[in-house]
């Protein structure tokens, strides 16, 4: 006999572990199915962010390129504050090496960290956008209605306040993790024969609606599995602390947090006549890495000892290749160069999350193959609940043909007993 009939001639029902990954896909999967399909058609929506908003807002982003050197950063600065508005103080710089590029100067602060939503706990957030050649300002936008902004703060945690919405988000991303493994479990065929293998690796999209969407949801969510798999899990390492540091202690092989040099101004620096500090810091970054395609600059804070500190980006996109640089705020002079040796391989890793995460640390091919796991993820939501909603119609009527067929078998019963009665008699 095969190994799936008992001795009875019956066939033997699945196992109770099988049930139990059944029961267990199906209500994590419905508990979760519209978080999953938010965060994940908002990641979708979001990875090829900048390419539309480069489209969509090139007049604002881009430049004419002059023969001309750039202006003195510090003037670009003090150009951008007065569009600003000096209220709204410029917290980062963005400037790029690319000679058609408008730079960057971008100022946020906190709201009410009650709020419930997310336009409640950011007081302001803008950027000014400045010709490097001119100094005239293309734009102050307004980043709290920027388009890819709030899609951003959908997918990150619903527009709501972070320790409101971070958590749903983190744990539905959690629980999808679970969804794919026992998922996986579903889907793997039994017996790798010919006919298993074409339906387990195929959509027939010759069948009928229910067949086809039961093929979307198997068959596409075989083949998103794994870059589904990183997407989520580097999404947990911002929604959980103790997930970042997990990820952190097993790259790095330590438990002990990553010690860097410190350095401080010089407090008894005379300061320079004639030119800014902020000017010879950024000179010497150009200088000293011609080949950067970026560089970011952040506020220096107003204690004494406070630094100028600055990031060299090598990437186009990509935030994790970078030298990070600190400069005395009174002279200039250059105190610490850190490179990516000078860190460890937890944060190395935990620095690449975000370009794992958008696909962009593969350049274009990894984007799009993040934008077609992201859909695939947002629509297993909906052909799954599909999938359940026909099997429980299809139950409903099995069980109402049933009830049917014991009604008339009934009724012929007492039809024979009614004959036997009168013949009786």
């Amino acid at each position: 006999m095969g190994n799936n009939t008992q001795a009875n001639g019956k066939k033997k029902g699945p196992s109770w572990r099988k049930k139990l990954n059944a029961w267990l896909h199906l209500w994590l999967g419905l508990a979760s199915g519209i978080v999953v399909f938010i965060v994940a058609l908002t990641g979708c929506i979001f990875v090829f962010q900048k390419e539309i908003s480069e489209w969509v807002h090139h007049d604002i982003l881009f430049v004419t390129p002059a023969q001309q050197p750039a202006l003195p950063l510090s003037v670009l600065q003090e150009k951008a504050q007065a569009a600003l508005g000096e209220e709204f103080p410029v917290l980062s710089t963005f400037t790029y090496r690319q000679p058609d590029r408008a730079w960057e100067f971008i100022t946020y602060k906190d709201g009410d960290e009650n709020a419930l939503t997310l336009f409640g706990t950011t007081a302001y957030y803008k950027t000014a956008y400045v010709n490097p050649y001119t100094g005239q300002v293309t734009a102050v936008r307004d980043m709290k209605k920027d388009f890819f902004v709030i899609v951003k703060y959908l997918h990150w945690s619903l527009l709501l306040n972070d320790k409101y919405g971070q958590p749903i988000v983190g744990w539905s991303t959690f629980i999808f993790v679970i969804l794919l493994i026992t998922g996986l479990i579903l889907w793997w065929p039994k017996k790798w024969s010919k006919k298993a293998r074409e339906q387990s690796f195929k959509i027939k999209w010759s069948g009928n609606f229910k067949r086809v969407n039961y093929d979307l949801h198997n068959v596409l969510g075989f083949y998103a599995m794994a870059v589904a798999l990183v997407i989520a899990l580097t999404g947990m390492v911002w929604a959980f602390k103790w997930f970042q540091t997990t990820v952190y202690v097993v790259a790095s092989r330590s438990v002990t947090p990553p010690k860097h040099k410190e350095v401080f101004s010089d407090t008894l620096a005379l300061p320079l006549a004639n030119v800014k500090p902020l000017d010879i810091a950024y000179a010497t970054a150009v200088k000293q890495f011609p080949e950067a395609r970026r560089i970011g600059i952040r506020a220096t804070p107003a204690a004494n000892k406070a630094t100028i500190r600055m990031s060299v980006y090598w990437g186009k996109e990509t935030y994790y290749d970078r030298d990070d640089l600190q400069f005395d705020k009174t002279t200039g002079q250059l105190l610490l160069h850190e490179t990516a040796k000078d860190r460890n391989a937890g944060e190395k890793l935990i620095g690449m999350n975000y370009d794992i995460h958008v696909g962009a640390i593969a350049g274009l091919p990894g984007k799009i193959l993040a934008f077609f796991a992201s859909l695939i993820c947002a629509s297993l939501p909906v052909t799954g609940f599909l999938v359940w909603w026909n099997k429980g119609k299809k139950e409903k009527k099995a069980a109402k043909h049933n009830k049917q067929h014991h009604k008339k078998i009934h009724h012929a019963h007492a039809g024979e007993n009614v004959v036997s009665d009168v013949a009786a008699h």
